[in-house]
């Protein structure tokens, strides 16, 4: 097996974790599988650089003299809102050589600055997509997914999301077995696909100011199996209906409908990866009714049948 050379690039006001959560997914995977991974990091200079958190991390060389990389992997940070002409020069000349380009994050701006993302699809962090979207009109952003793979290119939402993306690519190199036991072993006990969006469904929306209805909101999450109509949940607010739809959306930015679409789509996965329960259980206790429901739901947000989705965090059992 060929070893593949991870080349990690530093730069200040780097977020740290965007750049130590891929190494020590790859790190682990090279324990794993040894001889599969070579780790490198490089700063232009081959200087210390600073981290947005403040943390000092040292390269092991300077850009210029580093190896030609499998995967090269972009980080984020506040060091992207104006990055040094000289390492975007040094990204668009590289990028291309790479079998594998990689961002996590706001890195994904340095790969478009360099001019690597026209005409791909590709994510950030959800803070930056609609800015990212307007600055590069030839990229086609996708706000929701925690990772999006174009051909070679993958780019990665925020800082963590950028763990999830190295598991695939540690899963695409070494196999099922490789990803999980590494996912396992950094405690990480979902190795999410992709298209799952960025956030939970509390996080999606805002926090309504009034409190009744802060306690519908709260109440849905609660009972995601009860009877969520508008018509209920505004008789639970002690409004009419036109009144409670409009004043929900106001206030949360989402219609109920839509929010009770995720609560129960997010309550379905929690059940899927971390229970035995079978689907027609979990659909009933996910506000479903059929299965036939819960499968529609799951293909149309996450692009899988709940039954994909369950296997790509349980592996199978062993003969």
């Amino acid at each position: 097996m060929a070893q593949r050379t991870v080349l990690v690039v530093l730069f200040d006001g780097v977020q740290s974790l965007d750049v130590t959560g891929p190494l020590e997914v790859f790190a682990g995977a090279d324990q794993h599988t040894p001889g599969s991974y070579r780790l490198r990091t490089a700063s232009l200079d081959g200087r210390p650089v600073r981290t947005s958190s403040g943390l000092t991390l040292v390269p092991d060389l300077a850009l210029a003299d580093a190896p030609e990389a499998h995967t090269l992997l972009v980080p984020g940070g506040q060091g992207t809102r104006r990055p040094d002409g000289r390492l975007i020069d040094w990204v668009r000349a590289h990028g291309p050589r790479a079998d594998r380009l990689v961002s996590v994050c706001t890195g994904a701006i340095l790969l478009a600055e360099a001019g690597l993302l026209d005409g791909r699809r590709a994510t950030t962090h959800w803070a930056y997509c609609d800015t990212f979207a307007r600055r590069h009109p030839a990229v086609r952003v996708e706000a929701d997914p925690i990772y999006v793979r174009d051909g070679h290119v993958a780019t990665s939402a925020g800082v963590t999301c950028g763990i999830d993306l190295a598991l695939a690519l540690v899963e695409e190199d070494l196999g099922r077995d490789a990803a999980l036991a590494v996912a396992r072993h950094l405690v990480v006990f979902l190795r999410r696909p992709g298209n799952q969006a960025q956030f939970s469904a509390q996080l999606a929306v805002q926090t309504a100011r009034r409190a009744p209805l802060r306690d519908v909101q709260q109440w849905i999450t609660e009972h995601p199996a009860a009877d969520l109509s508008v018509e209920a949940l505004a008789a639970r607010a002690r409004l009419s209906p036109r009144h409670f739809a409009r004043a929900f959306r106001a206030e949360t930015g989402a219609t109920p409908g839509r929010y009770v679409d995720r609560v129960r789509l997010e309550h379905a996965r929690r059940l899927l990866e971390d229970t035995s329960d079978g689907v027609e259980e979990i659909s009933r206790a996910s506000g479903y009714g059929t299965p036939e429901a819960m499968r529609r739901a799951f293909v149309k947000a996450l692009g899988a049948s709940p039954a994909e989705y369950r296997r790509r965090f349980h592996p199978a059992p062993a003969p």
